[in-house]
């Protein structure tokens, strides 16, 4: 079954609103409401333009200025990635280069993954594919190297029963994943590959297709998760992502924790029982 969103600003923007009170923009709550959040007329007032210019570009049938979009943004209390996916959605930003659905890892990553041998490394590709890891984050995540390749896909491992049973806040982690599929459906608008992965996990699980239809985005390149492993115990890990200069599209991801910390020396056991037993597989994805 093939999905559209012919109107990927206005239901964003419909989204947001439905968020805020209208106490919370400094408004009268006045009489029950038929719909959640503010009105249409109250964001347009509060933006400085009429009623049926922002009605118009929240069903899709007019383009806004910059400066009007800017109002908006100002209005719904957009954080910075939702501002930057709206100036992208309205065309606002420099269109990024068509690429071709396929990918590789970029060769000096490949190199960088090889050495790192007590952290978990792995590279997300557009669509968090997964086009690369080392043996340590096999041993952490799920050994990559035994999944087909259509499905070396992080999202995907994401809404797997093992990650559900392996992040103590997989509901954080799932719905973060979700808003950064969100964000790169405005970078690469109509593409097949990320069609068919919607349309896969909205099919195959409700939380994603729920928090799908919720429009948030973000471009998170670090935090903290708190993993239930089944070796190593309970490990506090950080993430970090790196971009690649040769290829903004690729995406160094590494699992750090504190030298001195029990979820340190949860990686390093980790490490030696991976040495010890069947090597997880290093590799990728082409």
């Amino acid at each position: 079954m093939t999905r559209s969103a012919p109107n990927e600003l206005g239901d964003f923007l419909k989204a947001r609103r439905a968020e805020l009170s209208p106490r919370s923009v400094g408004l009268p709550d006045g009489a029950v409401r038929r719909v959640p959040g503010l009105r249409r007329d109250e964001v347009a007032m509060l933006a400085a333009i009429s009623t049926d210019y922002y009605t118009r570009l929240e069903q899709g049938r007019i383009q806004a200025s910059e400066p009007v979009l800017h109002a908006i943004a100002r209005v719904l209390d957009l954080d910075e990635d939702q501002h930057a996916y709206v100036l992208e959605l309205a065309g606002k930003e420099p269109a990024r280069p068509r690429h071709q659905e396929v990918q590789t890892v970029q060769p000096q990553l490949r190199r960088l993954l090889d050495d790192l041998t007590s952290i978990p490394a792995m590279v997300l590709g557009r669509f968090t594919d997964v086009l690369a890891w080392n043996p340590l984050a096999a041993a952490l995540l799920g050994d990559f190297g035994l999944l087909p390749e259509g499905d070396r896909n992080y999202a995907k491992m994401v809404f797997s029963d093992r990650m559900k049973n392996l992040y103590a806040d997989w509901e954080s982690a799932a719905r973060t994943t979700v808003a950064k599929l969100r964000t790169e459906a405005a970078h690469n608008a109509g593409s097949p590959r990320l069609t068919a992965l919607v349309n896969e996990l909205s099919d195959l699980d409700p939380d994603f297709r729920r928090w799908w239809t919720t429009h948030h985005v973000a471009a998170h390149s670090v935090g903290t998760r708190t993993l239930n492993h089944p070796i190593a115990g309970t490990l506090v890990l950080e993430w970090d992502t790196l971009t690649a200069a040769t290829d903004p599209d690729q995406q160094l991801v590494l699992w750090t924790a504190a030298p001195g910390t029990p979820s340190h020396e949860g990686l390093r056991f980790l490490a030696s029982w991976a040495d010890r037993s069947h090597e997880p597989s290093s590799g990728s994805a082409n």
